[in-house]
């Protein structure tokens, strides 16, 4: 066992983050102060913004180099990214996703990863609209797929974040009503607008909520409300009640 001389900081742990996207760039915001952090993005004016804020840039041929992988991508884009970074991994790492649905992308990283690295399929239970400052208190659901997990969680809990343990099955469950449903409200009341000026207080904060989720990326939209298999009955059981009204 080595030990470090008592005058030597230990280095933090090194991360890349691979997309930089309005999530990526969340992602960067928060964890920047407290990881060795580089981006991976092939789109320039990603590359360019990742630049503007102090981060280095990194190849998909350089993700044996850091301790942690991030892929912060939409769900289509997620397999070509895994099969770009999987001949360079090494054992031991930790690959993590944040995608906004769990059982597709927990089964891409189990069949595309190395069984040597460490899997943990993360959704954070807020993003670019609704987190403008500190999360405190934010949520994040941990899906462990392979090897230890307890440390993230740790992490997460320094930074007054909420971890919640799940299986990437029940994400999907909750996430089918609490995301999915969600989406489908606030794609369904854009069609409203102007909001009249005789309203209610109750009318305003369900506006204030739709519009957290309304200015999100079309793919969000689609892996939520199509790419989770449970959002389909509960949005037949929602026309029902809404004809039975």
């Amino acid at each position: 066992m080595i030990t470090r001389p008592a005058s030597t900081p230990a280095l933090q742990p090194s991360l890349l983050l691979v997309g930089f996207g309005a999530f990526g760039r969340l992602c960067a915001r928060l964890l920047a102060p407290h990881l060795r952090l580089a981006v991976c993005d092939p789109d320039p004016q990603a590359g360019a913004l990742a630049r503007q804020m102090g981060l280095a840039l990194a190849a998909p041929e350089a993700a044996g180099d850091f301790d942690f992988v991030l892929l912060a991508v939409p769900v289509p884009a997620l397999e070509p990214s895994l099969r770009r970074i999987a001949p360079h991994l090494r054992a031991g790492q930790m690959v993590l996703d944040v995608c906004s649905v769990k059982e597709g992308p927990a089964a891409l990283m189990l069949r595309l990863l190395p069984e040597s690295v460490q899997l943990l399929a993360t959704h954070p239970m807020f993003g670019p609209q609704s987190c403008t400052g500190a999360p405190a208190g934010g949520r994040v659901v941990l899906c462990p797929l392979r090897g230890e997990w307890r440390r993230v969680a740790g992490f997460l809990r320094r930074l007054g974040l909420r971890p919640i343990l799940s299986t990437p099955q029940d994400h999907d469950r909750h996430a089918a009503m609490t995301q999915g449903l969600t989406h489908l409200l606030a794609r369904a009341m854009a069609g409203f607008d102007p909001h009249p000026a005789i309203r209610t207080r109750s009318f305003d904060l369900l506006m204030q909520a739709l519009a957290m989720v309304g200015q999100d990326a079309p793919e969000v939209y689609e892996a939520v409300t199509r790419g989770n298999a449970h959002v389909a009955p509960l949005r037949e059981r929602l026309m029902r009640n809404l004809a039975q009204g």
